[in-house]
């Protein structure tokens, strides 16, 4: 058949597959600002025009946009480059984070505004969550990009030296906007192969034989690997300075698999529909064992052991009890403390699993290229990882290289959220392409990121709190149990980090807990924002609130009395870490912002007639960074036109670092943002970065950074005082020149002079930061909500975010990390939930059956930044990435508790749930000490 096709004004014959969808068409073709982001049709990130309509690519056959005129998002500018107006917009609210999702949202707002005055106008640009009913967005919490379709700008552009505190743009939001910014998969490599994964149907079991010769017949398969092609080396796929944090209990490819998903072989050919042909053809032969799901049967005497054979050489604490790690403390005498106290409240409360949902999934890309210096070829991995260094020092060890045979280079990173702190994918890509000495891609499907990556950790904390009369505090007490999954990656570290600052938030002078990782045959858990703080926080806030109900006090008075103060000692049982400091103190304006909400809310008059109202708080405090050192080296150099280099380590996915490592620069070297271009996250421009987690893209990068900048500065004015002969102290940056007493010299002379002295390192500084010591951060969080006791059915009526981030080194950007990480947390205590059935296998593995917050489901939330200034933190600031998270589902469910009379104590707290506990209430059935009269309040 004769095949024509527009696309953005440029004809394409090449006839689609059977079967092809047109994103991969267009993909294919190079248009890469089309999307992946769920191929079911439930994200949108793949939202292109066919004759002006918008439709999801994913799922629109290629074959029926014969004749057709389509359009992506490169094509909305002009032919002139002048931006689309809707483009124009997002750019100026910066109506994104990681802006994998953008294009979609834009195409999508587009189309809509093409329709109005048209007799195809429908009123949907009035009514945005209809509109957007089609597109997720995991990172912004939808207000910027609400302010983007509505016209509202927020950028600004600083004059010299006064980009810090200013709203400035990212820097690469143009190329967001056009669909030009290059994520992971966004390259074209000439004779590549694709990677798919064979993979469990068994929740524990033994290989006993795999035959892959069916596979190895199916045309365009080029091999076949499983465990033994694979090295006998154990390692961890999480990310730490330290591997030493994590068990060494994985393999690239096992003979014993231990949860459903777990991949068994590699199947590589010159297509996906290949390898995905040869997958199939793959013959294992199992020889099933018992399998726990459990975390508490898991440790109990003669459960299944998930990983028997090994034991404290891999760092696992007790591997015949599945006890991946554990820790245990006490200040002071609990029992007694208890004995003191006038009341005491006892709880479990339990948490579930939750997917980091990023809309990018995890993968990579591995193939070779010649050396620089043309000494033979060496292996380049890019990936979409938030840890380039620390995976390239992994498969070095792991397959015998040396740090200059491997490049590891991360793109644009489509979401992180911790979850891409894991090496899941370039380890057996690297094992393929070592092997076959080809170009092998291997890019996870949604399904895959469900039941193939990692999750939050489920926790399980049995809290004891008690109190005298006057709500002193006497003895806090917790047991706790996370559930690991199959693997320890970040297990104990999550468990530890879990009961560090929530318990050190509160003076008592009587402190316990008993912690536990425990293995399960489940999907692993792994890191994911907060750490394993949000988990026990949920279950500390909570039970404050309820320890303020029986003491008939204010439960913000109660928590007034018992916070740690400025310059106090942090005091946990599992010890005090020495380096952690309150290097500046926001907490008492965090709960000012909450009470003052509270005393002038109006909005429960906002709640319809008959439905049960309530507001409740909550408070958080984490820690500005990772202990046990996290590191960062950047490099700020002069360039020949008389602009600026910066070289640094950090991943960019939404975080807002690059942006913020600009203006520290812009700041320093007293210039404009325009004048900075910034290198980063590939393993040849700096010598070492730890990573983009632990929220140390600010306070450990950016501390590198400044170092770097400032040091530029003094080499700078000392070289114009040394080119002019004028004294040094009167030489003054300026964004172009260097001013010395009146002479204007341009920053390219001194460039051309330095280059002519041999003196082109005088142009150049380096900085270094390890991450110690670090200070702390506090957020605080207040709900009102209406609950509709006929369905279940809640409503927030308003929600209010007070955030302690030191000096605020962007307003607008750090607002939208505080609103991402409540519409997250929201998710999570409403909806969320990664379901295993009773063999551990994941039942929830795709969007539409995993509830994610969509626009009509996150509220506007009103953040307050307080006015601190970090001692620590590079020029004043503090961490902002995580923390958000952790006081939202306890505020939440405090608030649910003070309309309903029920003490909800099992995330998430949906519709059903909810109207099932006040059924039970209402019909006398099941009631406990967890119920009491609803209130209106």
């Amino acid at each position: 058949m004769s095949f024509l096709v527009q696309v953005n004004d440029r004809p394409f014959e090449d006839e689609p597959r059977a079967g092809q969808c047109l994103r991969t068409y267009l993909r294919e073709r190079g248009w890469f600002g089309v999307k992946k982001g769920c191929d079911a049709g439930d994200c949108g990130a793949c939202t292109v025009h066919v004759d002006g309509e918008p439709v999801h690519s994913c799922l629109y056959p290629a074959v029926r946009a014969a004749g057709r005129a389509v359009t992506t998002v490169e094509g909305l500018a002009a032919p002139d480059g002048e931006l689309h107006p809707v483009q124009r917009r997002f750019l100026d609210a910066q109506g994104f984070q990681c802006g994998f999702c953008t294009a979609g949202f834009l195409m999508t707002t587009a189309a809509l505004e093409a329709e109005r005055g048209t007799g195809h106008d429908d009123g949907k640009l009035d009514d945005l969550p209809r509109a957007f009913k089609g597109n997720i967005c995991r990172c912004t919490g939808y207000r910027a990009i609400e302010d983007a379709v509505r016209g509202v700008a927020h950028t600004e552009r600083p004059c010299a030296g006064k980009a810090v505190g200013s709203n400035v743009g990212a820097p690469a939001g143009p190329q967001v906007v056009t669909g030009t910014a290059r994520y992971t998969f966004d390259v074209q490599v000439p004779g590549l192969l694709h990677m798919k994964l064979l993979r469990s149907p068994h929740p524990h079991a033994r290989i006993v034989a795999i035959d892959t010769s069916a596979a190895l017949r199916v045309p365009g398969v080029v091999a076949v690997l499983t465990h033994e092609d694979a090295p006998d080396t154990l390692y961890s796929s999480a990310r730490h300075e330290h591997p030493t944090e994590d068990p060494d209990d994985t393999r690239v490819l096992d003979d014993v698999v231990r949860y459903v998903g777990q991949r068994v072989a590699a199947v590589v050919a010159d297509s996906e529909r290949a390898a995905e042909e040869g997958c199939r053809r793959v013959e294992v032969t199992y020889e099933e064992l018992p399998y726990v799901t459990d975390p508490e049967a898991a440790m109990r005497p003669g459960a299944p052991v998930v990983h028997a054979g090994k034991g404290p050489a891999m760092r696992i604490a007790r591997v015949e009890n599945n006890v991946a790690g554990e820790v245990h403390g006490e200040i002071g005498d609990v029992e007694a403390g208890f004995a003191e106290a006038d009341v005491v409240y006892e709880e479990t409360f339990r948490t579930q699993r939750v997917q980091h949902a990023s809309l990018e999934t995890h993968g990579c890309v591995a193939f070779f290229e010649p050396r620089e210096d043309g000494t033979g070829e060496r292996l380049t991995v890019r990936s979409s990882t938030q840890t380039p260094f620390l995976t390239r020092r992994a498969l070095c060890a792991l397959y015998g290289l040396r740090e200059d045979e491997v490049r590891v280079v991360a793109g644009r990173v489509g979401g992180g959220f911790g979850g891409k702190q894991e090496m899941l994918t370039e380890d057996v890509v690297t094992l393929a392409a070592l092997k076959l000495r080809r170009p092998v891609k291997l890019e996870y499907t949604r399904a895959e990121q469900f039941y193939g990556a990692t999750t939050r950790h489920p926790f399980t904390i049995g809290i004891k709190v008690g109190a005298r009369a006057d709500g002193t505090l006497t003895a806090v007490q917790m047991r706790v149990v996370s559930n690991t999954g199959a693997y320890g990656n970040h297990g104990p570290a999550v468990m530890f980090h879990s009961v560090g600052e929530s318990f050190a938030v509160y003076r008592a002078p009587h402190k316990k807990v008993d912690a536990y990782s425990v293995y399960t045959n489940a999907v692993p858990a792994g890191a994911f924002r907060g750490y394993g703080l949000g988990q026990v926080t949920f279950a500390v806030e909570s039970a404050m609130d309820e320890l303020a109900r029986r003491l008939d006090m204010d439960p913000l008075v109660l928590r007034e009395r018992n916070v740690i103060g400025p310059g106090e000692g942090m005091h946990s049982p599992i010890g005090e870490e020495e380096d952690l400091h309150i290097a500046s103190y926001g907490l008492d304006q965090c709960l000012a912002v909450v009470r003052q909400a509270l005393a002038e809310d109006r909005s429960a008059e906002d709640a319809p007639e008959g439905w049960l109202v309530g507001q409740g708080a909550a408070l958080a405090m984490i820690a500005t960074g990772p202990p046990g050192g996290h590191y960062a080296d950047a490099r700020v150099s002069l360039l020949a036109d008389g602009t600026y280099d910066i070289a640094v380590g950090t991943a960019e996915f939404g975080n807002g670092t690059t942006t913020v490592h600009q203006q520290i620069t812009a700041g320093a070297l007293h210039t404009t943002e325009d004048r900075l271009t910034v290198r980063q996250s590939d393993t040849d421009v700096v010598r070492h970065d730890t990573g983009a987690f632990g929220s140390a893209g600010t306070v450990v990068a950016g501390k590198a950074v400044l170092l770097a900048a400032s040091s530029l500065a003094e080499r700078l004015r000392a070289f114009a005082a040394r080119h002019t002969g004028v004294a040094r102290h009167l030489c003054v940056l300026g964004a172009e020149s260097v001013d010395c007493a009146g002479r204007t010299v341009p920053l390219k002379e001194l460039y051309e002079a330095a280059h002519a002295l041999g003196a082109a390192e005088e142009l150049a500084a380096d900085g270094h930061w390890g991450g110690s010591p670090r200070s702390v951060a506090f957020n605080a969080q207040w709900f009102r909500l209406a609950v509709d006791p006929g369905s279940g059915e809640i409503r927030i009526l308003r929600s209010v975010h007070a955030a302690d981030a030191g000096k605020v080194m962007n307003p607008m950007q750090c607002r939208g990390q505080v609103e991402g990480g409540v519409a997250q947390a929201l998710g999570a205590t409403l909806f969320e939930n990664v379901r295993l059935d009773e063999r551990g296998e994941v039942t929830t593995a795709a969007f539409r059956r995993y509830r994610l917050p969509q626009y009509a489901d996150v509220p506007r939330t009103e953040v307050h930044f307080t006015e601190t200034t970090d001692a620590i933190g590079p020029l004043g600031a503090k961490s902002m990435s995580e923390s958000p998270f952790n006081p939202v589902p306890p505020a939440f469910a405090n608030a649910l508790r003070d309309a309903t009379g029920i003490r909800f104590t099992e995330a998430p707290f949906t519709r059903d749930r909810v109207w099932l506990a006040l059924d039970r209430r209402e019909r006398g059935v099941g009631a406990s000490d967890r119920t009491a009269p609803p209130g209106r309040s």
